[in-house]
């Protein structure tokens, strides 16, 4: 979520007053801000983008909740410290949290472990233990609307009687310690990002969220007049009509099989009804197509913690397999291809097929990323229910990612067209005008100029290096990870180093490369890219023939905050991943935002930029999916790329020899030998074009003008990125509710008794 305050008084319309009013008290706004932790309580854009789709929600009026976890300790601190990732926990509750209110009237038990019995009266799942769910509430104002939603998080606490209840006579003190157990399920976020850890500890955090959510919508739709009861029973027939679920990636996959149980074992709905109405609640974004990201549970964990919902998801799985084999006799292939449990050494719950089959709809992140979701991933799921999959291209706030971060170009924006921009951003268009305008040219350049300024200044006093402010500012911020290819970059840098060697009197256009993002302290390659950069970046920084004509900087400890101060000031946003890896991508969006161009494979939501902007205002290089299959087809060997481009060999060999390490000359082997001999993400293939595509930048970029019109034509065609029209298109085809631009009084003025209509439908 980042930090709360700017972002709280701008959706208020209340920053101007408060800067004031804190400046008379003798204090800077600014230096304020600054003392606030980011809530860092995700990865890296699966969640921003849930963020992102809160501030959306608010803003078109949707009665909708956001749920997850409250977690003591969320996404490390990462530090630099000889080059090296060293993880510190994130103790962001430390100095309290003024945004969050404790809700301990609403707290709710969760079960684990345990047995079922069956009887006739149906399943009962017994002897379980308890950990209660403690809600915290923050708010979530829409943009000027006077909306206020709710950000739900849960926090776990032991039971009282917690390891006391049992004839366990023995020792008080040790049975209050270990309330620890039970509360450690809500103390640290897993900082895999793209990757399945299938830890016991992460189960249950998964459940956790999704038991305590479940417990409460059903208490607000039993509360509400929808849920009439007849004598005894609550009707639930009207459930999907009032209440909409969507599942962000499999994570809460569980709800699944809870909500089952609870209509089942605990409401005795018959199995058809209840499995009809918890098809119609619930839709799954699909968020990755990596097979290493895809969750798998093992049966014997889920049956050792979740032994009834186990139970259910064999039952789901047995009808599930007996629709398809009436459909396709003797197609067993094809029955093992679709279960939701693949047989193996272990056996494991594929959950992304639990979240296909107990869903209504399932969407990909971008055009491209649905159509792989479609033809190749699930696409025997979707031979059977083409209708269910859709696509739902991702988008960024533009309050947070225009307004706050970058306050002058949202300010001479407005001065062309008007302020109703910020709620409608498909307006962005009407810049096209003023492409051929000479003071909006310059007036663009100037924004960006201060911007790189106070960046620059920033840098010099993070991490001691003079920047030149006038050279292009080349930013690579993303999580690490290979298929993102910060390694490609790399190459390029020591590329251009050696080209300034070979030829110092050269023009040589001046570049500082800013290449930030935390690795997952598990993933040894992401740490030694990290490594890496930092070795090339001390030889470059310091190396008198070089100068000012490049720096490279890694970004420490890259975060939310962070991200605003550096996306304003970026000339070139580095999106670079191998075609067909990176599902959408919302860095990208927030880059083309704020007046940087784009270098870029035709991945994930750049295929879908370049559409809207001409492909000729992006710097697009390298392969296609298709040439990517083809590739894969033929067999990928690195070493003809090596052998025939004398530059890489140059690169490739500094690294191999230890000329960035010459303390430790092998200390890059496992990243050389990957590069050779299992590089799945074929950076070397992509790599000449990529090299000749940064020869078109830097010349774009000597031409001043030329370049900042290209900026303003991608501002323009920025529009569709807004989070406004993602869920503007979730509401209308997936939960079925109306965006509402109705104004609700402020709560110093009276409300019409016809204005307190609840509009029907609500979303979760």
């Amino acid at each position: 979520m980042g930090r709360t305050l700017q972002n709280t008084m701008i959706n208020l319309g209340l920053q101007n007053a408060c800067d004031e009013a804190v400046y008379q008290l003798g204090l800077d706004m600014e230096e304020l801000e600054e003392i606030e932790e980011d809530a860092g309580l995700g990865n890296g854009g699966l969640g921003r983008l849930a963020a992102c789709f809160l501030d959306s929600m608010a803003t078109l009026g949707l009665a909708a909740y956001g749920y997850g976890i409250r977690y003591e300790y969320g996404i490390f601190n990462q530090k630099i410290r000889d080059g090296w990732q060293v993880e510190e926990a994130d103790d962001w509750l430390r100095h309290g949290n003024p945004w969050e209110k404790a809700r301990p009237e609403y707290m709710l038990p969760v079960h684990f472990y345990g047995r079922v019995e069956h009887s006739a009266a149906g399943a009962k799942w017994i002897d379980t233990q308890v950990v209660l769910a403690l809600p915290y509430d923050t708010p979530v104002p829409g943009y000027m609307n006077n909306t206020v939603n709710t950000m739900r998080l849960w926090s776990a606490r032991a039971p009282n009687d917690f390891n006391l209840r049992d004839f366990n006579v023995g020792d008080y003190i040790q049975a209050v310690l270990d309330r620890n157990l039970a509360e450690n399920i809500s103390r640290v976020l897993y900082p895999n990002d793209n990757f399945f850890e299938g830890k016991e500890l992460r189960l249950k955090q998964e459940y956790f969220v999704v038991a305590a959510t479940l417990q409460d919508i059903i208490r607000r739709f039993k509360a509400s007049k929808f849920g009439s009861t007849d004598s005894v029973r609550t009707v639930f027939d009207s459930f999907p009509d009032q209440v909409a679920i969507q599942l962000n990636d499999t994570h809460p996959a569980m709800a699944i099989p809870e909500l089952m149980r609870i209509f089942v074992d605990i409401e005795k709905l018959p199995w058809d009804k209840a499995w009809d109405i918890t098809k119609r609640t619930f839709a799954y974004t699909n968020h990755t197509v990596l097979p290493e990201a895809l969750e798998r549970w093992p049966v014997d964990l889920v049956e050792k913690l979740l032994p009834r919902h186990l139970q259910i998801i064999y039952e789901i799985n047995q009808r599930h397999l007996d629709h398809i084999a009436s459909l396709f006799p003797n197609d067993v292939d094809r029955l093992r291809r679709m279960s939701l449990i693949e047989e193996g050494d272990t056996k494991r719950i594929n959950m992304a097929h639990l979240c296909i089959v107990g869903s209504h709809a399932v969407n990909g992140v971008a055009k491209i990323h649905s159509e792989i979701v479609k033809t190749q991933v699930f696409e025997d799921f979707a031979a059977l229910e083409p209708e269910k999959f859709q696509n739902k291209t991702n988008g960024i706030t533009p309050r947070r990612w225009l307004l706050l971060c970058n306050p002058g170009l949202a300010d001479i924006i407005a001065e062309k067209i008007g302020e109703d921009y910020v709620r409608d951003l498909s307006q962005l268009t009407k810049l096209h005008r003023f492409v051929d305008d000479d003071l909006f040219i310059r007036e663009v350049a100037k924004v960006k100029q201060e911007n790189k300024v106070k960046f620059a200044l920033y840098l010099e006093k993070e991490y001691k290096v003079k920047i030149n402010p006038s050279s292009m500012f080349d930013v690579h911020v993303k999580r690490i990870h290979e298929y993102k290819r910060q390694l490609m970059n790399c190459l390029h840098i020591i590329t251009m180093y050696n080209r300034i060697r070979r030829d110092p009197a050269k023009l040589f256009v001046p570049r500082t490369v800013i290449i930030g993002g935390k690795a997952a302290p598990g993933y040894h390659m992401a740490k030694m890219i990290i490594k890496l950069i930092n070795a090339v970046a001390q030889v470059v920084n310091n190396d008198p023939m070089v100068g000012s004509k490049l720096k490279v900087i890694f970004l420490e400890n890259y975060r939310v905050s962070l991200a605003e101060k550096v996306i304003p000031a970026t000339d070139l946003s580095e999106q670079i991943s191998t075609a067909g890896t990176e599902a959408s991508g919302t860095g990208n969006m927030k880059f083309m935002l704020n007046g940087a161009l784009t270098i870029g494979t035709m991945d994930g939501a750049n295929v879908e930029m370049a559409e809207e902007a001409g492909e000729e205002n992006l710097f697009i290089f390298g392969m296609r999916v298709e040439d990517v299959t083809e590739l894969d087809r033929k067999g990928y060997n690195a070493q003809l790329y090596y052998d025939r481009l004398p530059e890489l060999k140059q690169a490739v060999d500094q690294i191999k020899s230890g000329f960035f390490s010459p303390k430790d000359p092998n200390l890059f082997n496992d990243v050389v030998n990957m590069l050779f001999h299992h590089d799945r993400f074929k950076v070397f293939a992509d790599y000449e074009a990529y090299v000749k595509c940064q020869e078109k930048v830097s010349e774009l970029y000597l031409n001043s003008k030329a370049w900042t019109k290209m900026v303003i034509r991608n501002i323009a065609a920025a529009g569709k990125f807004s989070s406004d029209r993602t869920i503007k298109e979730y509401a209308r085809d997936i939960w079925h509710v109306e965006p509402s631009d109705l104004k609700i009084p402020p709560p110093n003025e009276p409300r019409d008794a016809g204005q307190d209509k609840t509009p029907n439908g609500t979303a979760a």
